[in-house]
């Protein structure tokens, strides 16, 4: 389903060379490539504080971050990516230094040939430099943030711009005057390319996950000692495409696998567990799993969830060969009231006829 909403939003932006505080009006009209129309008015309605990213000056400073990218022309995705890395590189403060020549709010250093030191510590020169370097990174709108992020910046350390993702998002709804990130077509690149999102519950309350169709079902693996139990159906999918609560439920869990370790980058067929996952518990007995995810999951433990509703992307991380969904059912589960559902491949079931049957078919055929 391709996003055809308007959406119109308003943008603080400072003039580098007279201070002056003005808001782009901004129409949104593509899910993937937004243009900048319409002229430049002053406006006084305020923003406000973001979780613990506060007004004055990390939000603001993100807004002319995000203004800079629609003047650009740069897709909504690239503007998260850019919000997160200045929330690690400087916490969205606009530094006059840092370590060793590092300048601004992406501490960007004139010795590497980003600009001069009064260059940099202008915001919108900042996220103009950072930008031009994004978009010659090839295929930079499918990467994991981290590693746009890292191709662009080239950290010491690589994979903490991972975990300002989300937060990242929420603030860019903000000065976007979105109310979630899903009234911000391709943030997230979820669902950017016009694929089908899953349909609507069943009339028993169930819904596919992800449209896409088995592509390893459930069943064993392997021979003699080696024979173990593939204890779901592998649903085909794109990094970033959407994943929603196949019924409504509490979460039982909602983080990384403990065996995979480090879930902020691609898995492998060697690498073991589930990497970012989500355990619901569907009540009467019944609970589901969700595995690979590319993030952290959009959902937390003990949230209330509906059918339909998004609970995180597709990705690749923990053992996985490549994006897609493992996806999990269990009947006869031990779900203790606060406690994780104890979900094993002795009460777990093949997905595909318990799906058929409760109204919402996995898509495809094996």
């Amino acid at each position: 389903m391709k996003w055809t909403a308007i959406i119109t939003a308003v943008v603080l932006v400072v003039c580098g060379c007279c201070g002056l505080v003005v808001f782009l009006g901004v129409t949104q009209a593509s899910a993937c490539a937004p243009t900048l129309t319409g002229g430049v008015t002053v406006h006084t309605d305020g923003l406000h504080d973001v979780g613990p990213w506060r007004v004055d000056p990390q939000v603001r400073n993100a807004a002319i971050i995000v203004g800079t990218g629609q003047q650009l022309n740069v897709p909504a995705r690239g503007w998260v990516i850019a919000v997160a890395t200045a929330m690690q590189e400087s916490s969205l403060t606009n530094t006059p230094g840092g370590d060793r020549d590092s300048v601004g709010l992406f501490q960007q250093r004139p010795s590497q040939g980003w600009g001069t030191p009064e260059q940099l510590r202008d915001p919108a020169y900042a996220a103009t430099a950072f930008y031009r370097k994004l978009l010659t990174v090839k295929g930079w709108e499918q990467l994991p943030l981290t590693e746009a992020a890292q191709a662009v910046q080239r950290s010491a350390y690589p994979n903490a711009y991972a975990k300002y993702e989300q937060d990242a998002e929420r603030v860019v709804a903000e000065v976007t005057g979105a109310a979630t990130i899903d009234e911000l077509p391709g943030a997230s690149l979820a669902n950017c390319d016009g694929s089908a999102a899953p349909g609507t519950p069943s009339a028993s309350g169930w819904v596919q996950p992800v449209p896409g169709k088995i592509v390893s079902p459930y069943g064993p693996r392997g021979e003699g000692k080696d024979r173990k139990l593939h204890a779901g159906d592998d649903l085909e999918a794109k990094r970033n495409d959407v994943i929603v609560a196949a019924a409504a439920g509490t979460v039982s869990y909602a983080d990384c696998d403990r065996h995979t370790g480090n879930c902020d980058i691609d898995g492998s067929p060697s690498t073991p567990g589930c990497g970012w996952y989500v355990d619901i518990n569907n009540g009467s007995g019944i609970a589901t799993r969700y595995c690979h995810m590319v993030r952290r999951p959009d959902v937390h433990v003990g949230q209330q969830v509906q059918a339909g509703q998004r609970i995180g992307l597709v990705g690749t991380s923990g053992h996985s060969s490549g994006p897609h969904l493992h996806f999990e059912v269990h009947e006869g589960v031990d779900c203790p009231s606060g406690q994780r559902c104890q979900l094993a491949n002795a009460n777990s079931r093949d997905p595909a006829p318990f799906m058929a049957a409760h109204g919402a078919p996995l898509g495809g055929t094996r």
